[in-house]
């Protein structure tokens, strides 16, 4: 069956860094554009990040652009957000989500920016 696994969270002083992965499994992830997302308490889930299937397209939020960086390895079927400069406001529930029609999603990992 479809797999979407992310780790990598965890808690980070305000200025560090994180990499998250998304290990997928079960539907064609080497032609698929994927995309993290997130969510913070009391908040919409917002784009983070996306990736067109050959890493030759990549776009981003405002609130992320020249911190984070979105990557893929199709060999390993893995999705990678790496997080720097990492501020308060980043706390959130981060997502991977990708396949046709955008209909496969991760259970999330815990990101949480504090001192």
């Amino acid at each position: 069956q479809v797999q979407l696994v992310e780790s990598g969270g965890g808690l980070v002083q305000p200025g560090g860094s994180l990499r998250l992965s998304c290990a997928a499994s079960g539907f064609p992830f080497t032609f698929s554009g994927m995309r993290w997302y997130r969510q913070a308490p009391g908040k919409e889930r917002e784009l983070v990040a996306y990736i067109d299937n050959a890493s030759s397209s990549r776009t981003y939020a405002d609130s992320v652009k020249g911190r984070f960086t979105i990557s893929r390895d199709n060999a390993k079927n893995t999705l990678y957000l790496q997080m720097n400069s990492l501020k308060p406001e980043d706390t959130a529930v981060y997502y991977c989500n990708g396949g046709a029609y955008w209909k496969y999603w991760g259970q999330g990992t815990q990101v949480t920016v504090s001192s």
